[in-house]
């Protein structure tokens, strides 16, 4: 994506990145658009990263797309590949690489209408995790046929570049 100066239309509730602190952009700021990949918006804001989420994108002018998910062959039963293409809609927010392709979902369990996620950060010291947990469980919640989401912060094994998928190593230039 091309970056893009937006006027906010309203005050909007952000989370300064890496840190994960609240803060609140003012309507009428000049922000950058630097990314809107997945269910929110990374934005620079008086030379600081800041995460807007997908439910604040008027204050900004955008929509946010709606999770679509194909049929599957279990129309009652929670589908395992649904999750996978959830997790997949959810980005970094300093790399547009979404999280499953960037190696940080080590496992996932579904157990009748209820899924268990283990994911890890890119640093153990990230002040967004909370916010990264919130989004998962946001966005792994409109899965058809699922009721509940755990997200459990994990950091064994550590995380290394070595986890991430092939085309996440090529999108980032890493091999």
């Amino acid at each position: 994506m091309e970056r893009r100066i937006v006027t906010t239309t309203r005050d909007c509730p952000g989370r300064l990145v890496p840190t994960g602190d609240p803060v609140t952009i003012p309507a009428g700021a000049f922000i950058t658009l630097t990314q809107t990949l997945g269910g929110s918006f990374t934005v620079i804001v008086n030379g600081n990263m800041a995460r807007i989420a997908g439910a604040d994108a008027d204050a900004i002018g955008l929509t946010v797309e709606p999770l679509t998910f194909e049929p599957s062959g279990k129309p009652t039963e929670v589908d395992v590949d649904h999750i996978w293409h959830a997790l997949r809609s959810v980005y970094d927010p300093e790399i547009p690489v979404n999280i499953a392709d960037l190696g940080l979902i080590y496992d996932v369990k579904v157990d009748a209408a209820h899924a268990a996620i283990d994911m890890t950060l890119t640093a153990p010291g990230c002040g967004m995790g909370p916010v990264l947990i919130e989004e998962v469980k946001d966005r792994v919640r409109q899965v058809p046929n699922l009721t509940d989401v755990d997200v459990e912060l994990v950091f064994d094994p550590p995380w290394s570049r070595d986890m991430m998928s092939e085309e996440a190593q090529l999108e980032l230039g890493v091999f």
